[in-house]
């Protein structure tokens, strides 16, 4: 996922700390170059990364997450014609 909105996000609560690649990288265990990436949305930020990403930061894990699936959902299937209804089909599936 080509992610340049969270990826800026997540380096703008890293840099706004005043915390160094390196230990971020080292939190989501990838190397800085990998991470900068990321950052600059250029590698995929898998989901598995984001409790430590939160920790790391020292951001809220759960609204953390909440951006990533929103973004991902936005990037992946914005121009989808039948979006809104594969939601609510969904939605009412994890309520049952």
């Amino acid at each position: 996922m080509k992610n340049v909105g969270f990826g800026a996000y997540l380096k703008a609560q890293r840099e706004g700390k005043g915390i160094p690649q390196r230990k971020v990288a080292h939190a989501v265990d990838v190397d800085t170059s990998t991470l900068s990436k990321m950052e600059l949305g250029e590698r995929p930020i898998a989901i598995s990364m984001i409790k430590p990403w939160a920790n790391a930061l020292g951001v809220d894990f759960k609204q953390l997450q909440i951006k990533y699936i929103s973004e991902k959902i936005l990037h992946d299937f914005r121009s989808q014609p039948y979006l809104f209804e594969a939601i609510e089909k969904t939605k009412k599936i994890l309520d049952e």
